[in-house]
């Protein structure tokens, strides 16, 4: 079952632009035929454009800088990433100039249609407004439109947030929120740098959280959703890291009595989460 594991500190307006310089940043949606088409999503480049969207308020959803990249002004960009709590990743210039061709001085950044919450500031809320928290962990889940998939059930079956990690995950452009049918607007969104921490953050607020492995002994029939709990997913290929499955309270698995010994994850999940809804619902009759 290889594929079933499968508010920003608003800082002080800074002027970064000398005199004379465009401050408008440079989008780039690569419509043009010369230009890589790995994703549909809009970003900018350069490192004061990149400044200026942070400034601006933009919600970054990965930023990728060249290593080794210097200098002053990269310097500040540090700062401001540093200061709104957002981690480069560190790339040779190659995958930037799969990015784009154009001048990038180093710096790509992907802007996000979404914004994106910390689980420590969301989880209670949740409990203040009397629900039952009803949580997704999204270990390195890498394909867009499997991601988009799990967000549109997610959000039918009253999922209340879904965490992700900062890195390693697919990004969140058109293609995911086309695929979700809009969801991906409608449910919130967790950004994390250590999914383990966030189990244990979670367990600690009294929150079960279950792992979603064909190694476990357990069907998810035979596991109690009914109270707060949070379901993990683990990468198409990997699954669950070994990290946050050694953190995990309880792990489950789906039944499989067919010759195709795996599931598409996003399959796997909705039967998961609407075994979870079952429960839940019965446990209010």
């Amino acid at each position: 079952m290889g594929e079933f594991n499968k508010k920003y500190n608003s800082g002080e307006k800074r002027n970064f632009a000398p005199k004379n310089f465009d401050r408008k940043p440079r989008f780039d949606n690569r419509n043009s035929e010369n230009e890589p088409r790995n994703e549909k999503e809009d970003f900018i480049f350069g490192l004061r454009p990149v400044m200026e969207a942070i400034e601006a308020g933009k919600t970054i959803d990965k930023i990728f800088v060249q290593g080794g990249l210097q200098g002053d002004i990269y310097a500040d960009l540090k700062k401001l990433l540093k200061k709104h709590n957002i981690r480069p990743n560190t790339v040779p210039i190659e995958k930037l100039n799969r990015f784009t061709r154009k001048n990038h001085q180093g710096v790509v950044a992907f802007i996000s249609e979404i914004s994106f919450y910390k689980i420590e500031d969301l989880l209670p809320q949740i409990f203040e407004e009397g629900k039952v928290p009803f949580l997704l962990i999204l270990d390195r889940l890498t394909d867009v439109r499997n991601f988009g998939a799990i967000a549109r059930t997610a959000e039918c079956v009253g999922i209340d947030a879904i965490v992700i990690p900062d890195k390693g995950a697919a990004p969140i452009n058109s293609d995911a929120i086309k695929t979700s049918a809009g969801a991906l607007y409608n449910v919130k969104i967790c950004k994390e740098n250590n999914l383990a921490h966030v189990v244990d953050f979670l367990q600690q607020s009294g929150v079960t959280v279950f792992a979603a492995t064909e190694k476990a002994e357990k069907m998810i029939y035979d596991s109690d959703f009914s109270e707060p709990c949070a379901i993990v997913m683990g990468n198409e290929e990997t699954g669950i890291s070994k990290e946050v499955m050694h953190h995990a309270d309880e792990k489950i698995k789906l039944p499989i009595t067919g010759k195709t010994q795996s599931l598409n994850v996003s399959v796997a999940c909705g039967a998961i989460l609407y075994e979870a809804v079952r429960q839940k619902l019965v446990g209010k009759l």
